[in-house]
């Protein structure tokens, strides 16, 4: 299995409602190092994974509507609670689904870093189409 990894950070807003998630519950900003690993059975006709560029481009795009937001107001975390996993997520969906025609990719993996001592991952298995 062949991977690539690209990274970014979102800055967010956001409150965790329960007890469980103690001071949590109160609003507060998170910077979320964010990793998408791309993975293949084997490599494409011109030796890699995907194209680095391309990955990097999804990434950002993906990432851009959530920037500098407080995700208890955003549309998309309506109704769930927008922890770091729920965020991995919505963000390997959103990759998922703007992956070009024929990309030929088995799997995705996205990651959120709270911290250096704490991450959320979420692994979705693909169609290559």
């Amino acid at each position: 299995m062949f991977r690539l990894r690209v990274d970014d950070h979102v800055m967010i807003a956001h409150s965790l409602a329960g007890e469980f998630f103690g001071p949590a519950q109160n609003l507060h900003g998170a910077t979320l190092a964010i990793t998408a690993t791309f993975e293949r059975q084997g490599l494409d006709e011109h030796g890699v994974v995907m194209d680095i560029g391309v990955a990097t481009q999804l990434l950002s795009e993906v990432l851009e509507p959530l920037r500098y937001q407080n995700l208890d107001e955003h549309p998309d975390f309506a109704e769930k609670i927008s922890t770091t996993e729920v965020i991995c997520q919505h963000i390997a969906l959103q990759l998922a689904s703007a992956l070009p025609e024929g990309h030929g990719l088995q799997a995705l993996e996205v990651a959120a870093e709270e911290h250096p001592r704490a991450r959320g991952m979420v692994r979705i298995e693909l169609s290559p189409a």
